[in-house]
């Protein structure tokens, strides 16, 4: 079984040894001018939706074999999972109905394998004008990623679902769907990647998942750096054992809520 590397530094002691560089695409034939890069200047998350450019070359695991028992096990874990969690799903959902003003299903598009964009659904922890009044939040966190601990947008239910990862449930239909796997890199959303370096946008070279090395080192406590150098170390050990090791860990970290909100 793979062992997790602990500390990171002694993996990756520095950035620079992890750059990747974006392969050159060749000019097609009959064409008057380039066409612009989908990220390199991105206003908004819908900027490049339904853009099939990639941002990346996928890496990892490429095995054959490897891809698609992975996804069988991602549509039989998903499916037992969904089972397991539906009381709490049911409860959540009416629980939303009575407190939440306006769908109690958050759907955002978020970005997945080689930069694509894909609808991500959540539990709404927020209230409904959590975008507009973004800019009177302190971001507390460096880099392109936004968090803030005592974040007033995000509702009271919306606070222990966040806790609990239960906000996070629905994500199981993207793991059916396709969009993301169990085991994975946690999806940005565009106007983050946006302000990516070249090097910190390998993490989109596989598959997006519900837990990650991230998950299960204590989250939003993890500054954004070493955050992109876990979902590197996954790109380079992606296999079952590593997998298993993640999901084996995951429910005590959910369980002990660090770094959860």
């Amino acid at each position: 079984m793979t062992t997790l590397p602990t500390p990171l530094t002694t993996l990756f002691p520095q950035v620079p040894t992890l750059n990747f560089e974006l392969p050159a695409r060749r000019p097609k034939a009959r064409k008057t001018r380039e066409a612009a890069p989908k990220f390199a200047a991105m206003p908004s998350d819908t900027a490049c939706r339904g853009s099939e450019r990639r941002v990346v070359v996928a890496q990892g695991n490429r095995d054959a074999f490897f891809q698609v028992a992975k996804r069988a096990f991602d549509i039989v874990g998903a499916s037992a999972l969904l089972i397991m969690f539906s009381p709490i799903m049911l409860i959540t959902f009416a629980a939303l109905m009575v407190t939440t003003r306006g769908r109690v299903l958050f759907c955002q598009q978020r970005v997945g394998l080689e930069g694509r964009l894909f609808p991500m659904l959540k539990f709404r922890t927020m209230r409904l004008d959590a975008d507009r009044v973004q800019h009177l939040v302190k971001n507390e966190k460096g880099g392109p990623i936004f968090k803030n601990k005592a974040d007033p947008r995000i509702t009271r239910i919306g606070r222990f679902l966040r806790k609990t990862s239960i906000d996070e449930t629905p994500q199981l239909f993207n793991v059916l769907a396709g969009h993301m796997s169990l085991v994975g890199p946690r999806p940005p959303i565009a106007k983050e990647v946006a302000k990516y370096d070249v090097w910190q946008r390998r993490r989109l070279s596989v598959r997006p998942g519900l837990t990650c090395l991230w998950q299960i080192s204590g989250r939003c406590e993890v500054e954004f750096n070493d955050w992109v150098r876990m979902d590197i170390w996954y790109v380079q050990n992606q296999n079952f054992a590593t997998d298993l090791s993640l999901l084996i860990k995951t429910p005590m970290s959910v369980l002990s809520c660090r770094g959860a909100y």
